[in-house]
């Protein structure tokens, strides 16, 4: 059971990130679908439902998502489907069932940075970029890659591009984890693939400084991207062994990408 000695709902993310940074056992509670499953006792724990983070906003620039919006509200937002090719929701519709994704929270997906998050695997092959109260905005592959230490996360920018994008994925149970996931986009005459699951977190394979592969690519060039993504880290665990994930992997990427081509940008 997660016990709290103190728990808070501050109502702006600069109190929240105060508190966070006042003590540093202090823990920031998304929806609480993992948390619940500890047991330990937390000193402080800090509740973003009242700091007004749960709306999904359309700008000039794209899209502003707010930390405390649900998988459900991601799932089914369809101007944010219709403006990503609807990655996002391929991405989240299956994930364990209806009531789970109507608590559990993209900023709590996100800033877990765990392995089978689908989520991340299909954020990172978008022009993503996180907002932290600390750090400010910040490009979405380093905040994988590392974090954000102690902060806090308020938001995912979505940038407007006109994307064609898909999402593939194997799961042992329909609404099982992701036992390997791929995530495709084509923007700005460039394919952005990443691979999650691997059980390691997402990683982008193409794209942006990664392995370039452009909108008309070539057999070869295709080839040398799959490659790529053979020669990635994987590991073993329950949902499939290192061997099994480095033969699918090539072949769920390659089926995004066909899905995300036969889309309308």
């Amino acid at each position: 059971m997660l016990r709290f000695e103190r728990y808070v709902c501050p109502d702006t993310p600069q109190e929240a990130y105060d508190l966070l940074r006042s003590d540093k056992a202090a823990v920031v509670i998304g929806g609480m679908m993992w948390l619940r499953l500890a047991d330990r006792t937390v000193p402080l724990g800090i509740d973003l439902s009242r700091c007004g983070l749960d709306r999904i906003e359309e700008t000039e620039e794209g899209f502003r998502i707010g930390a405390m919006v649900t998988l459900g509200q991601l799932e089914r937002h369809e101007g944010l489907a219709d403006a990503t090719g609807g990655i996002l929701s391929e991405a989240v519709r299956d994930i364990v069932g209806t009531q789970f994704r109507n608590l559990a929270t993209v900023g709590g997906s996100l800033w877990s940075r765990m392995g089978f998050s689908d989520v991340t695997c299909a954020l990172l092959a978008l022009d993503t970029e996180v907002e932290l109260v600390g750090a400010g905005r910040v490009p979405i592959i380093p905040f994988v890659e590392r974090g954000a230490g102690r902060d806090v996360l308020t938001h995912v920018i979505v940038r407007r591009h006109a994307y064609r994008a898909a999402y593939s994925c194997v799961r042992a149970a329909a609404t099982d984890f992701s036992s390997i996931s791929a995530a495709a986009a084509c923007w700005r005459g460039s394919w952005h693939v990443a691979v999650g699951s691997r059980p390691q977190k997402a990683t982008l394979v193409t794209g942006g400084e990664r392995i370039p592969l452009r909108e008309r690519f070539s057999t070869t060039e295709l080839d040398a991207a799959l490659d790529a993504v053979s020669n990635l880290a994987f590991g073993s665990d329950l949902r499939g062994s290192a061997e099994w994930r480095r033969e699918v992997a090539p072949v769920l990427v390659r089926r995004a990408i066909e899905a995300a081509s036969a889309k309308e940008a």
